[in-house]
């Protein structure tokens, strides 16, 4: 039936669409209906994938809305991949192709300068510079990070995520000037206001839904109206909770795992700013807006597919399908970074900057190395000591009496164990 039905909409939609070519006359501009016949076929792709790709782990508020997403991830990495073959020069006009103000070269916005938080110099408006630094971003920031907490569900990965991102930027600002921030917009605007508490509201989310009762009943069967408009705002909600716990120092695997999480997350952030650099888009555009509003929707499924595959490798013998476009995607935007701008990613980093890093990365190392293999080597290394010396207590107490002498001696007739005839 699912099957019949993909058909008959297919068939639909292709009638509807020739319908509407052989009605109207063809443009001749070359460019237009390149551009037409692209959308067209995207969207009968969309359709086709809507109601026959693989389910996902989410049924809400419907299983199509999440191969939808399913559908236009593979529809962006094709994009990208398009993108990644073109020159440098050609990558940037094709996209006038999209939005004909595009394509030209755009100054980066430093947020650094005057950093005091009171300016005695500007008798009218002394506290200037927080208000400059109060723009757009700041409600996007603290939307981010709650719908991030959404989706990893853990405060202690989502707060060394924030904190990690500000120490690349305080890293990465000799290569792109937007990061570039005073102290105060790191740390008090971003970390503590705008992503702690986004963070705060999240695990507050997590903990409502994960208190909720999850008994669904028919739209048609509920008597009220109001119930029946309280079932269709619960649409959206969960269908049923799972909690996540990334338990990352049981084992090597999970530590290994949770590492690689936080990698790539913040490799798609560097991405989001480093593709707006490279394509010359302006952070306004609607495209980054896209782009956001995409990786919060399919985020959200990936993290559910790992969590999977870690928590229950029987059960979930493979990766889910959403999790590979999403690393796949991150992969391909970073290569098209480094095509082309390979001269700003190669900017040497600080020599304290280095040292910094190089330090971080041998205390990571030196307690991996601790916690997985120095630290199993020694407890098993006790636990034989300890089993040894039972057993040795063990056979002291089989050959005594209890009383000091030896059990051979109480012995009827003076007779030894071993040599009792049978």
């Amino acid at each position: 039936f699912r099957r019949a039905h993909t058909l008959t909409v297919l068939f639909i939609l292709t009638c509807a669409l020739g319908y509407v070519t052989l009605l109207e006359e063809t443009p001749q501009d070359t460019a237009y209906n390149t551009k037409r016949g692209i959308v067209a076929s995207i969207l009968v792709f969309l359709c086709f994938g809507v109601t026959q790709a693989k389910d996902g782990p989410f049924s809400r508020p419907h299983p199509a809305y999440w191969r939808f997403w399913l559908c236009v991830s593979v529809v962006y990495e094709l994009f990208l991949i398009f993108i990644l073959f073109q020159t440098v020069q050609d990558g940037r006009q094709f996209m006038k192709y999209i939005d004909p103000q595009l394509g030209v070269p755009l100054p980066e916005r430093d947020y650094g300068g005057n950093c005091l938080i009171y300016d005695p110099g500007n008798e009218t408006d002394p506290f200037h510079n927080i208000w400059d630094k109060l723009d757009g971003f700041v409600p996007a920031h603290f939307f981010g990070w709650y719908l991030k907490t959404l989706m990893i569900r853990d405060w202690w990965m989502c707060m060394i995520i924030s904190v990690m991102f500000e120490f690349l930027e305080y890293s990465l600002e000799h290569q792109l000037p937007n990061f570039s921030e005073c102290w105060w917009d790191h740390w008090i605007m971003d970390v503590i206001l705008c992503n702690g508490l986004g963070i705060y509201c999240g695990m507050k989310t997590l903990s409502w839904l994960s208190l909720k009762t999850y008994k669904w009943q028919g739209l048609w069967n509920i008597p009220t109206y109001k119930g029946k408009m309280k079932r269709i705002v619960f649409q959206f909600t969960p269908y049923s909770w799972v909690k996540f716990e990334w338990k990352p120092a049981s084992s090597l695997r999970r530590w290994l795992a949770v590492c690689g999480i936080i990698f790539v997350f913040l490799l798609a952030e560097l991405n989001t700013f480093y593709l707006k650099f490279v394509l010359w888009m302006p952070p306004e555009h609607y495209l980054v807006l896209l782009r956001l509003v995409f990786f919060v929707n399919v985020g959200g499924v990936a993290m559910r597919e790992i969590y999977d595959f870690m928590d229950d490798p029987k059960f979930h013998k493979k990766l889910g399908q959403q999790a590979w476009l999403v690393a796949a995607i991150t992969a391909t935007e970073f290569l098209i970074v480094v095509k082309y701008d390979p001269y700003t990613l190669t900017l040497s980093l600080p020599f304290y900057i280095t040292q910094c890093w190089i330090l971080g990365i041998i205390l990571v190392l030196t307690w991996t190395a601790w916690r997985f293999f120095i630290r199993d080597i020694t407890l098993r290394y006790k636990e034989i000591q300890r089993q040894k010396q039972e057993h040795r207590h063990e056979k002291d107490k089989c050959l005594s009496n209890g009383d000091g002498h030896s059990a051979l001696l109480d012995e009827p007739n003076g007779n030894k164990p071993w040599d009792r005839k049978p």
